[in-house]
Order: structure tokens, then C-alpha cells, then sequence
């Protein structure tokens, strides 16, 4: 340690849509030398594989059948993170409105959340310098041993704003009823809901700005690593 490098840290980032999970969760593992995972990606990138292969996703026992059928890989360079399916470069279709109003039917069948899940800790602990991890679950069921645990907020009216920024031409009211409805379902799933770890630093986004708020974790990260 007398060398100054840093111990690995596990950091997860977790928290409804909208609060700028990605863009900080991004931009924290760049400023700070870690690798980065989306794991929402991961849960979209199986959710189109099954709208592709025309699974029926009001079927939850149709999908349970072949949640371990596509081979999803996840680059976590946060400069270019990149998702493929079975080869495939996903980034894209995975963003489409297809696949995101389907996405909180396919992530509450467990046996996806299971395969996914063990797929994210395999990542998690192969990072030799450290990652940050970001999603719904991260702190409470997939890393809860994770060094640091973050937990961003933002009021609904601030988060259909973000992300009807991000949708170009969208409808805020139609993206803030989109948002709830996705938080409520993710929030009230049986299997590792979306839900606050009781050790999480709680970090209100609504009126930060992006880079105030990444500045907020790199300094919660770099205490981590310091051992205060």
C-alpha cells in the first residue's frame, strides 16, 4: 500500500430511473481508474433476446424455460461499455421502447434475476483495480458486501425531465407515468425488489447538477478507499 495504489473498492450505485445512475456511475469509474456495469443493460440485453426469439413475456414460466439460453457479455471500460448477445453488439435495440416497457416483466421472474445475477458478481469480483456497479439491486441482493453503497434519489418531476431529455421529442407527463409505473413494478416484485440497503449513503439528485453530483461520490468513493 506504501506504493499509493489504492485497495480495490466495490461500489454500487443503485436507485430508480432518471437520476443520472448511468451518467454518474460512468463517470465516477473513468475519474477514479475502476471498471464500470450497467446492470440494467444486462436485464434489457435478455429482455430483447426474448421480444427476438418471441417469447411469450406475459409467460413467466415460458421465460424461466430459457433464462439461460442467450450468452450475454458486458464490457466494463466505463469510456465504452459495451452488451453483446450471443456475439451480437446490442447497445443499441436495447434502448428502444419495445424492449424497456417489457423489461420489468422479464427481471421479476427469478430465475432471470438468479442467472443475471450470478452472471454480475462473476464480473464484480474478476475486477482486479475495482468497479462500480450500478442498478435496483445492487447493494441489497447482488453486492451486499460492497464497499461503498450509494443510493440516488431525484422527485419524479426532475426524473421525467432527465429522461425525457434523453427521449428526444417525449411527452414529460407520458415519461413521468412511465417511470412510476416501472418503479412500482420493480418496487413491489417478489424477487429482489428495487429498495434502499439500510447501509447506503442516500444522495438526493433533484437539485445537483450531474457533475456536482458525481463529485459528491468520487468523495464518498475516495473516503472509502482511504479508510475514513
Amino acid at each position: 500500500m506504501e506504493n499509493g495504489a489504492a485497495q480495490p473498492v466495490i461500489v454500487a450505485i443503485d436507485g430508480p430511473s432518471g437520476t443520472g445512475k448511468s451518467s454518474t456511475s460512468k463517470a465516477v469509474a473513468a475519474q477514479l481508474g475502476l471498471s464500470y456495469l450497467d446492470t440494467g443493460a444486462q436485464y434489457r440485453a435478455i429482455t430483447w433476446w426474448m421480444v427476438t426469439n418471441g417469447i411469450d413475456i406475459d409467460d413467466p414460466s415460458a421465460i424461466a424455460a430459457v433464462a439461460g439460453k442467450p450468452e450475454i457479455v458486458s464490457g466494463t471500460d466505463p469510456n465504452a461499455p459495451t452488451i453483446t448477445v450471443d456475439g451480437t453488439d446490442v447497445s443499441a435495440p436495447i434502448r428502444t421502447q419495445e424492449v424497456t416497457s417489457k423489461v420489468s416483466a422479464v427481471s421479476a421472474v427469478p430465475e432471470v434475476r438468479a442467472r443475471i445475477t450470478e452472471l454480475q458478481r462473476s464480473i464484480a469480483a474478476g475486477a482486479e483495480h475495482g468497479i462500480v456497479v450500478e442498478g435496483r439491486d445492487i447493494g441489497t441482493t447482488v453486492l451486499p458486501d460492497a464497499d461503498l453503497k450509494i443510493f440516488l434519489t431525484a422527485s419524479p418531476e426532475a426524473r421525467a425531465a432527465r429522461r425525457s431529455g434523453e427521449l428526444k421529442g417525449a411527452d414529460l407527463h407520458s415519461t413521468r407515468e412511465a417511470l412510476l409505473k416501472r418503479d412500482a413494478a420493480d418496487s413491489s416484485r417478489k424477487t429482489s425488489p428495487l429498495a434502499k440497503a439500510g447501509d447506503a449513503v442516500e444522495v438526493d439528485t433533484t437539485d445537483l447538477t450531474l457533475a456536482q453530483v458525481i463529485e459528491c461520490v468520487v468523495t464518498l468513493v475516495e473516503e472509502k478507499r482511504a479508510g475514513k
